[in-house]
């Protein structure tokens, strides 16, 4: 058994209560009928909540009150609106979202934006507040 998390360019170890689980995000696909948003919680505990979140066409202007946002960019292109600058995002790309700052997402790839979305402390969907 595995005791603690790696993290690997091919998949992803994390925590589940004693012993660690592999998932291949690679092998993480969107639905084929997803109409917009589809999310996959990873993990969970009392610091942190993991997902992958699919996007299809977008994700509203919206902030976290109580919650930072950490996001990787595995796939697809998007214009991510964070506070005041928006900005093209593709694969590779790392944002940091403090708590309170609105941010959104148009996707501009044909196929679905896919990232990881570490939100922190844990998230239970409750803390998003619509921007106008």
């Amino acid at each position: 058994m595995i005791k603690s998390g790696l993290l690997l360019l091919t998949g992803l170890f994390f925590i589940s209560s004693s012993y660690a689980e592999k998932l291949v995000l690679t092998e993480v696909k969107a639905p084929e009928d997803i109409e917009n948003i589809h999310i996959i919680k990873l993990a969970s505990d009392a610091n942190s909540t993991d997902f992958i979140i699919f996007v299809k066409k977008h994700v509203p202007l919206h902030k976290h009150v109580e919650h930072s946002e950490t996001i990787y960019v595995l796939e697809g292109k998007a214009l991510l609106q964070l506070g005041d600058e928006s900005f093209e995002i593709v694969a590779g790309d790392y944002i940091r979202v403090p708590e309170g700052t609105p941010h959104g997402v148009k996707v501009l790839s044909p196929v679905p934006l896919k990232i990881i979305s570490v939100q922190a402390p844990e998230f239970f969907g409750k803390d998003r507040v619509t921007v106008n």
